[in-house]
């Protein structure tokens, strides 16, 4: 466990639980491999790296046993889980269907508000990168994420695409060099705006066109 990362000691918001903070801190810390892959799993480190207590990060461990971010393996405990480029774009192919199904239920079920924070998040990720800021831009992305799976209402797609968006998110730390973040920012303003004006058929375009660039992507990497 990296023993260079100083702990984050932020107030945790009222209006989330602890559990779920743990879980984007850690996740956070493995998508940009700050904990490498392979690398043992210990609840005092993460509790320290992540300013939490054991328990929630507990928690938030188990949430990534269940999606396969982090495994339990015999005589090591956790370790965190491998990087696999042969599956991608399964991956990718999994992840379309029910980015589509969000988007386009985003789109009909959003508030307002969450119209608004959809593009914000979306226009930030395109001023990070601008800056050439990856880490500012997976921020804005994770912002965004939470802003579309709350707005589209529907639990049993954002459950089954969060190991989805982990694992590219991982992919893209690990093969950042092939990658063009300004391109992946414009197409999730380009979603972000489609789900902003209500209409579902533009909503789910969007989604399959930054789907069309995360395979892009993906098979620059495979092919290189």
């Amino acid at each position: 466990m990296p023993s260079s990362v100083s702990p984050r000691r932020a107030k945790v918001p009222d209006k989330r639980r602890a559990a779920d903070i743990a879980y984007d801190r850690i996740e956070s810390l493995i998508s940009r491999l700050e904990i490498a892959p392979g690398t043992p799993v210990v609840e005092a480190d993460l509790a320290d790296m992540t300013g939490l207590g054991r328990t929630p990060v507990r928690e938030a461990l188990m949430r990534m046993v269940a999606i396969g971010l982090v495994v339990q393996q015999p005589r090591r405990g956790i370790v965190v889980s491998n990087v696999d480029v042969v599956d991608h774009l399964d991956v990718i192919e999994t992840r379309r269907v029910l980015e589509r199904l969000i988007a386009a239920g985003s789109a009909r079920r959003a508030t307002p508000d969450q119209r608004k924070a959809l593009v914000a998040a979306a226009q930030k990720m395109l001023k990070a990168a601008d800056r050439g800021n990856l880490d500012g831009y997976m921020l804005a992305d994770q912002e965004l994420d939470h802003v579309n799976h709350a707005a589209c209402c529907n639990r049993s797609a954002v459950g089954a695409v969060l190991p989805l968006v982990v694992q590219c998110r991982r992919f893209w730390y690990a093969y950042q060099h092939e990658g063009d973040i300004a391109e992946g920012a414009r197409a999730h303003l380009a979603m972000a705006e489609a789900i902003a004006s209500s209409d579902t058929a533009a909503a789910g375009a969007g989604a399959d066109q930054l789907m069309d660039y995360l395979e892009r992507f993906a098979r620059r990497v495979i092919d290189s």
